[in-house]
């Protein structure tokens, strides 16, 4: 071509020289230079315009191969003799385009369109600087055009993408931002959000932004935009998926206005009035933060009392009258009725004659006006006699019906003597009088033996026979030397029997230190294997529904205990007035709790009842409620509820307030609580947190079913209170269980997972379970707000034969991403086989009832030096404050504040805190560390003491 340019377009033969093509063609349609003989014949002449260009009506565009499969490029122009694609710099070959003639109409210009195809092959063979790329060159009679070049890519999109979407928890109206880079790919992913496999459309929503670097932008988060966000990349050639992130939009809790104050709650005295606040504006929603502060604010209130009003003296009588009458008058003064008081009763004015029958009325002798008189005065006499006449009949009818019911009630008496009762005239003070036995008596031990019928004795004291003295008068008497499983028997506030119990009550119960003498103390059974005297053995358990106990106390105080349930109530001295005494109860609820859960609150604790409700005490008592929480004030808000008067429960404070009302003290396995008011009582809790811990106590009893070659296993989860897990084993005692191994503790989180019990280790050839049911699970609902309801599975062993007789299996408790306990269960099925050995029961289950000095850990005489002590200010500090820090009372001190005595208070604390151990040194060094004693008061001399002090000092071996 080089060579025909330079001569001038010279082409021999047949050849013609085309100069805007640079070729030469045969005249009949020669081919091109690099075409084939069968190429195209270009026409002889162009009916174009001369002078016009060619121009493209369409040039190639940009192209992806996608896998494997070819593409066509396409290229138009007019008008146009020929159109040839350069790729890369070269010509492609005549045979690999295909061309198309047409001619425009409206102009009568040559159309012509050609296509070529381009492989992957092709374009991964091309190494070069830029990527592949084609154009395409026309040419007509006056010149050549060129178009675009269009390039042409492999197609493809990474699996990965480069960076993930992550999850966020963002306040309410907060921004979220979610990143997301697609992965690598040709041509670039285009990027689409989804919310719940929803596409999200950014133009519907202006809060949505979608078009910054593929991110995903929410302004402001609302409640609705919480879900699972995925971000999807899609080309030509796939779509990928990245991770979900979990959106979370929370709401932080806010308090409500505070209500107004309530009224006073007596109307007599100094009371308490509160105002309260909910945690509801707005409430805390998907783990938002609970609201900071106190719900309950409480503080001091005085009610004026109501003061009846009293008369006067009466005045002087008046100057006699015309009429014969002089008057005189009182006023209601003395004092005047206030605050709502009663006015005065009776009449304000009163007059008499005042004559002698010396004055004239109406003109006539006043002694023949007395007649008349006398008259009347006799008719008021005979009305009188018959007012009376009435009154004394009726009060005869009373004393009959009294003594026929008497007789009655002696009659239908189950007891061998009988007590007469007397507390409702002496004021809790009775006198007993012990009669003979009635012959034929079934009740008693030896009905063979006839007790003395001359002896009779008469005894006056309280209903709780604990005086030294009077034991040895009730002993004296040959009477209860036959009988020694004598008990007392409180039927009722006005009665007492006095007979032979079969089984121990706890309803008034007196211990073996009463009377009579040469009772044992209680003792309870265990297998051997590395057992502590925590387990019960089961006969030793009453089977009462209500456990109840009462006790008679008076100005020296006492403590009231609930035998084997952790309850405990105590009386301090001076808290009843002198010359006064109380009949005290006090009972545990162990049917279906009348506490009813309000959303996620939970029953922690027995309800406890105490009173006589109407009972009032100068110091706050102590009461003692166990309960089975793991106590953290991180994950736990604990409140104290008492049932009011209408059977609805109301909220005392929680746990962490400051009132100056009551206090709670909180230990690990129990409540403490000063109160001023008797009633019934219970825990309950709210978990701040998933990491809230239940205590639960796990145990697993067995015993033989009606086949005989079957052993039942039950396995409970009850809460951690000694109450809860007594009716337990009270249950099984009647269905034949034995306890297989000693308790343990299981710490049940609050993460809504539930509870999986399994037996494990089956001895194989020997032992057999049914299939499928080695394994069950408990949801956490029901475990969670059990209400200390019992809650057991069963499982049902089989023996391959009857001489098989020993029983070794593994009991899994655990929960679900949470605390798991083993019980190793190791026991003969036969009864015969068992071994026992003897152990005591707790120590408050032979005292149920303690009053005066015994009651008390720390003598009254050196109780009195320390209060003198601290309850005076010291300006060095070391005043009742200091006391109550070293006892680990550093909370609520404005409630010590406000009582007449706050060392004292500190004290019955820490008497009600140290019942079981007395632990004396570490009160005596928490006082040397003050400085105010520098000698511990377990080495105290006794010459120091008073008498009382003395004696109680060597029973208890201080």
């Amino acid at each position: 071509m080089g060579r025909a340019a330079a001569t001038g377009g010279g082409c021999s033969g047949a050849r013609r020289w085309l100069p805007w093509l640079g070729l030469c063609f045969w005249a009949a349609g020669a081919a091109a230079a690099r075409g084939t003989d069968n190429g195209e014949a270009l026409p002889e002449s162009i009916p174009s315009a001369p002078g016009t260009l060619p121009h493209f009506i369409e040039e190639p565009d940009d192209a992806y191969i996608i896998k494997s499969n070819p593409i066509a490029l396409r290229c138009k122009a007019r008008p146009a003799m020929q159109i040839f694609f350069k790729c890369n710099g070269e010509w492609v070959h005549q045979n690999e385009h295909v061309s198309e003639e047409s001619l425009d109409e409206s102009s009568g210009l040559k159309v012509r369109e050609v296509f070529i195809n381009v492989t992957r092959q092709q374009v991964e063979d091309f190494h070069g600087p830029e990527d592949y790329w084609c154009q395409c060159v026309a040419w007509s009679h006056l010149g050549t055009s060129k178009s675009r070049k269009a390039s042409v890519r492999i197609a493809y999109l990474r699996k990965n993408f480069e960076q993930d979407p992550q999850g966020r928890e963002v306040p309410i109206e907060g921004m979220i931002v979610l990143h997301c880079r697609p992965p690598e790919g040709v041509p670039a992913a285009e990027v689409e959000w989804l919310k719940n496999e929803e596409p999200i459309d950014s133009e519907q929503d202006e809060n949505i932004d979608t078009r910054a670097d593929h991110n995903l932008i929410i302004r402001q988060a609302r409640l609705s935009d919480s879900g699972n966000y995925t971000c999807m990349a899609a080309n030509i050639v796939a779509k990928r998926r990245s991770l979900s992130a979990t959106v979370v939009v929370y709401v932080n809790g806010g308090w409500s206005s505070w209500t107004e104050w309530s009224a006073c709650n007596v109307r007599c005295g100094r009371g308490w009035q509160k105002r309260s606040r909910t945690c509801t504006n707005p409430a805390p929603l998907n783990g938002g933060a609970f609201c900071e502060g106190m719900s309950v604010q409480k503080i001091t209130c005085t009610s004026l009392c109501p003061v009846d009003g009293s008369w006067e003296v009466w005045s002087e009588w008046s100057v006699c009258s015309p009429e014969c009458e002089h008057l005189r008058i009182r006023e209601c003064t003395a004092p005047p009725p206030r605050n709502g008081g009663k006015f005065c009763e009776g009449l304000s004015q009163e007059s008499e004659n005042c004559t002698d029958g010396l004055c004239i009325l109406d003109k006539k002798p006043l002694h023949e006006i007395k007649p008349q008189r006398w008259s009347r005065r006799g008719i008021e006499n005979a009305s009188d006699i018959a007012l009376y006449s009435g009154l004394g009949a009726a009060v005869v009818a009373v004393a009959v019906l009294v003594i026929g019911v008497t007789l009655y009630r002696r009659s239908q008496s189950d007891y061998g003597v009988d007590v007469i009762d007397s507390s409702a005239l002496t004021g809790g003070f009775q006198t007993f009088n012990f009669k003979t036995v009635r012959q034929g008596n079934s009740l008693l031990l030896n009905s063979a033996m006839q007790p003395d019928l001359t002896v009779s004795r008469t005894y006056s004291g309280p209903i709780c026979l604990q005086d030294p003295l009077d034991k040895e008068l009730m002993t004296e008497s040959s009477l209860f030397n036959p009988l020694s499983d004598i008990k007392v028997k409180v039927q009722s506030s006005f009665m007492v029997s006095l007979g032979v119990s079969e089984r121990a009550e706890y309803h008034g119960k007196n211990h073996s230190r009463t009377f009579p003498h040469g009772n044992n103390h209680s003792f309870s059974t265990m297998h051997p294997r590395n057992k502590t005297p925590y387990i019960q053995n089961l006969s030793s358990l009453p089977t009462r529904t209500e456990l109840r106990t009462t006790g008679v106390f008076g100005h020296l105080g006492g403590r009231l205990v609930m035998p084997n349930t952790g309850v405990s109530l105590l009386i301090p001295h001076g808290a009843i007035p002198e010359e006064n005494s109380w009949e005290i109860y006090m009972s545990i609820n162990q049917g279906e709790p009348s506490l009813q859960s309000d959303g996620s609150e939970v029953l922690l604790s027995p309800e406890v009842t105490c009173g006589p409700p109407d009972m009032i005490v100068t110091t706050p008592f102590a009461l003692t409620i166990p309960h089975c929480a793991d106590v953290s004030s991180e994950h736990w808000n604990i409140h104290l509820k008492k049932r009011t008067q209408q059977g609805k429960w109301e909220e005392v404070m929680s746990v962490e307030d400051e009132s100056t009302s009551c206090y709670c003290l909180l230990d690990p396995f129990a409540c403490h609580v000063l109160l001023d008011s008797f009633g019934t009582y219970a825990l309950t809790g709210e978990p701040i947190t998933d990491c809230a811990v239940k205590q639960l106590k796990v145990a697993v009893f067995g015993c033989m079913s009606c086949n005989s070659l079957d052993y039942n296993l039950r396995v409970y989860c009850v809460d951690n209170t000694p109450c809860a897990f007594q009716e337990v084993v009270s249950d099984e005692r009647h269905q034949g269980g034995q306890l297989l191994e000693e308790p343990k503790l299981l710490h049940f989180k609050g993460n809504t997972f539930s509870l999986q019990i399994s037996v494990l280790d089956i001895p194989p050839f020997l032992w057999r379970i049914k299939p499928f049911t080695a394994c069950q699970e408990v949801p956490f609902s029901r475990v969670w707000c059990s209400n200390r309801q019992p809650l057991h599975c069963a499982f049902s062993l089989e023996r391959y034969t009857p001489t098989t007789t020993q029983l070794s299996c593994k009991i899994c408790i655990r929960q679900l991403k949470g605390h798991e306990q083993i019980l190793q269960v190791q026991t003969s099925i036969l009864e015969s086989e068992r071994e026992t050995i003897t152990f005591f029961a707790q120590e408050d289950s032979t005292f149920p009832a303690q009053t005066g000095p015994k009651a008390f850990k720390i003598p009254y005489s050196i109780r009195q030096r320390i209060c003198a002590t601290f309850d005076t200010p010291n300006a060095k500090g070391k005043d009742w404050q200091m006391l109550a820090q070293k006892n680990s009372i550093n909370r609520n001190l404005s409630y010590f504040a406000t009582q007449s005595s706050p060392s004292a208070v500190i004290l019955n604390l820490w008497e009600a805190r140290h019942q079981h151990d007395g632990d004396l040194d570490s009160l005596a060094c928490a006082l040397e560390e003050i400085g105010r004693t520098h000698t511990k008061l377990s080495n105290i001399s006794e010459s120091q003491l008073d008498e009382a002090d003395f004696n109680y000092s060597r029973q208890n071996g201080l």
